[in-house]
């Protein structure tokens, strides 16, 4: 279990990083995985004292054959006091309970896909703005922060930079819903190009609308406008 609450750490660095490894959290044959190996991985978070104010923590499930989750899929912690639904979102990510009574007991979370054997990933992203409207010199400060984590996480990581951002939306629905406008200062606007493909590295999950947005594109003010609330917002470093 030490092993794999070890790889579960390690993967805020791969994935914040754009680095392509997979990291695996499993036991019985992965039809369940302790709740101590995630906490002492997801609890990384809770501990950085670094600013975080803009970002999110969650963890994300993804079935180890790609076969994908499906609608309707939840984890649910179970343990002998503890019993806890945590349904996922549309990239298969839910808000991770740091529990007492849950470690005391090395609960079990168990995913509602009998035989599916699955992966635990930590992902750290930016938080979404309700109004859709984002200062660029917010969202440079955002992807800094998170890189802060990843270097408080792996001081390796050092060399990276922040790059910019990918703003990833539903499935469903037109490349305008799923779009972005760039708002210069002086008045100007600008539609950003959607795109489709996964929507962290490393994602066997393709075909989420993207839109990528490189801080170099615009050094001065500006401001990045989306139609609608994407599902998550990933910072980018090179």
């Amino acid at each position: 279990m030490m092993r794999a609450s070890r790889q579960l750490i390690a993967a805020f660095v791969s994935l914040l990083a754009a680095a392509p490894a997979v990291v695996q959290a499993q036991a019985q044959a992965g039809e369940w995985v302790s709740y101590r190996d995630a906490y002492r991985a997801m609890v990384q978070f809770e501990k950085y004292g670094g600013p975080k104010n803009l970002l999110q923590s969650q963890l994300q499930v993804q079935s180890r054959d790609h076969a994908g989750l499906g609608e309707g899929a939840q984890l649910t912690l179970t343990g002998k006091t503890t019993q806890l639904n945590l349904p996922l979102d549309a990239l298969g990510r839910t808000v991770f309970p740091l529990t007492k009574a849950a470690y005391d007991e090395n609960a079990a979370l168990v995913l509602n896909r009998k035989g599916m054997p699955f992966v635990l990933r930590p992902q750290v992203t930016i938080a979404p703005r309700a109004d859709g409207q984002y200062d660029a010199a917010d969202l440079r400060t955002a992807c800094a922060q998170a890189l802060g984590f990843v270097r408080y996480v792996d001081a390796s990581q050092r060399a990276r930079q922040c790059v910019g951002v990918r703003f990833v939306f539903p499935r469903k629905g037109s490349a305008d819903t799923a779009g972005a406008r760039l708002r210069h200062a002086e008045g100007g606007e600008q539609a950003l190009p959607v795109t489709s493909g996964a929507a962290f590295t490393g994602d066997p999950d393709e075909g989420f609308p993207i839109v990528t947005w490189r801080f170099a594109t615009a050094p001065g003010r500006a401001q990045v406008v989306t139609y609608n609330a994407p599902l998550a917002i990933v910072p980018i470093f090179e």
